[in-house]
């Protein structure tokens, strides 16, 4: 049960750490592009075209941690088995 509930935090934590930092680094490349979506009151091309960039930042922030979690994840695993 300790290892599930181990790897269910890692895996919680990776999600949550990539779905922030995708979606700042989405903001700030809609921000670099000219898209604002949070500075703006309106619901414009330009805005929706910004929160499609937070969207994918999001899921590409998501994807990018758990990939490094599924990597280097995997390595302490095998030094516990083998002590």
């Amino acid at each position: 049960m300790q290892e599930t509930l181990k790897k269910d935090l890692q895996l919680g934590l990776a999600d949550a750490c990539g779905f922030v930092l995708g979606a700042i680094a989405g903001w700030q490349t809609g921000l670099a592009l000219g898209f604002d979506f949070l500075g703006s009151t309106e619901w414009g091309t330009s805005q929706l075209i910004g929160l499609a960039l937070i969207l994918l930042g999001c899921g590409l922030g998501r994807w990018v941690c758990r990939g490094l979690l599924a990597r280097f994840g995997s390595r302490g695993e095998n030094k516990n088995k083998k002590a």
